[in-house]
């Protein structure tokens, strides 16, 4: 990759602060935008800013024409077909989309790993209260892997799990799972298979088809795209198992005050006026990262991890979350210190050097309070992040842990 090059892209990284420049390592929350995809939006409110799929007129079928092109270019992105591509506003919109969508029975089970984000539980637990399915928890291993022999026993003694929905790549740890031998299990026993791709396909090459996974979940603001932007990929067949919660208009073909007739899948899970622009800078983001290209990407994030990890591990008073192997936790170290507060310490990097973190829990609560952690500094990583960074990271966590 060519570094500078790539950073150019990037006006945030141009600019500095008390004379210091911004170390952004708070890439699992949101990444930074290049110029590229902000262009592209305005392209759309400058020259097209029409409805599409409703207006005849030429602004209309522009923008019909751009955010179909939109939906092929995710679609090809991840190997799917553009009617397997249903976009959202995030990926918690689409795996609710699944949970209210899925045609549950009486006394049915979802089945989740202990690590997932608020938006891959809390869905289940209010399904759990209001109409009583059935939540299971797979622990993982004590190295903090994941566990496949007890997956597989579960779902082997359990008849009544008719999905698993988990986390691809954890945002607590950066662990990604086996998903490819998860989904061969559970489908030979007849169970869906949901994965939570929001801190994967950033940053890694995915294929759906590979991945064996029924639903597919990811947000644009993981991945250089646009706030409120995201997809659901629904494998074609596994779409039948979906009934469409959410109706209005462009979610039929017609109507009457008795009856309504559904448009076919991807239009019938997309009902209101959609965010064009946002579909439109989806797809730049995703141009973009196809020139880096991914399999770069993850090679970098990995190398970057493991110099900090060496650096935290010379620090006393020290613990990182997750497998102790950096290469198992692509590019995202979190961790905590049994002197200072998590929340502190992000504050002093912020004033110290710029150093742009994230602290707290991370919307894995349930992990955290399941440990006895009150929380952790989590630095995150991308491929516009450099070793001069690091090593300013690093540099700045030394004195502050000199402070404690």
């Amino acid at each position: 990759m060519n570094m500078e090059k790539l950073r150019d892209d990037f006006p945030i990284l141009q600019k500095t602060i008390n004379g210091k420049p911004i170390v952004y390592f708070d890439n699992a929350c949101m990444t930074l935008r290049p110029k590229q995809v902000i262009e592209s939006m305005d392209q759309y409110y400058y020259e097209y800013p029409a409805c599409a799929g409703r207006s005849s007129h030429r602004l209309g079928a522009k923008a019909t024409e751009e955010y179909h092109k939109s939906r092929e270019t995710v679609a090809e992105f991840i190997g799917a077909r553009p009617e397997e591509v249903i976009f959202t506003k995030n990926t918690t919109e689409g795996i609710n989309l699944v949970a209210n969508s899925f045609l549950f029975g009486k006394d049915d089970a979802v089945l989740t790993t202990d690590k997932e984000h608020n938006s891959n539980l809390l869905p289940w637990l209010l399904l759990k209260n209001r109409k009583g399915l059935k939540h299971l928890v797979l622990r993982s291993s004590q190295d903090n892997t994941f566990d496949l022999e007890a997956f597989s026993q579960t779902v082997g003694t359990n008849r009544n799990i008719r999905l698993v929905s988990m986390v691809h790549t954890s945002n607590l740890d950066g662990y990604t799972i086996p998903a490819r031998e998860i989904a061969k299990i559970a489908h030979e026993h007849e169970i869906a298979v949901m994965l939570d791709c929001a801190q994967s396909a950033p940053h890694r090459r995915i294929s759906v088809r590979d991945l064996g996974a029924d639903f597919i979940s990811f947000s644009g603001h993981k991945m250089l795209g646009p706030t409120g932007t995201g997809v659901l990929y629904a494998r074609e067949d596994a779409l039948e198992k979906l009934q469409p919660f959410m109706l209005g208009g462009e979610t039929v073909v017609n109507s009457t005050y008795e009856t309504y007739e559904l448009e076919a899948p991807p239009e019938m899970f997309e009902a209101g006026l959609q965010n064009y622009a946002g579909a439109i800078g989806l797809a730049a983001a995703v141009n973009y990262l196809e020139g880096i290209p991914l399999e770069s990407v993850e090679k970098h994030e990995t190398s970057l991890n493991k110099a900090i990890t060496e650096g935290l591990q010379e620090m006393p008073g020290l613990s990182v979350i997750g497998p102790e192997n950096p290469e198992l936790r692509g590019g995202i170290i979190s961790f905590f210190s049994e002197k200072m507060n998590h929340h502190d310490i992000a504050l002093m990097l912020d004033e110290l050097g710029n150093i742009e973190v994230r602290s707290g829990m991370h919307c894995v609560h349930s992990w955290f309070n399941a440990h006895g952690i009150g929380g952790s500094v989590r630095a995150s990583l991308y491929f516009y992040n450099t070793q001069e960074e690091c090593e300013i990271f690093l540099g700045a966590l030394r004195k502050i842990m000199k402070l404690g």
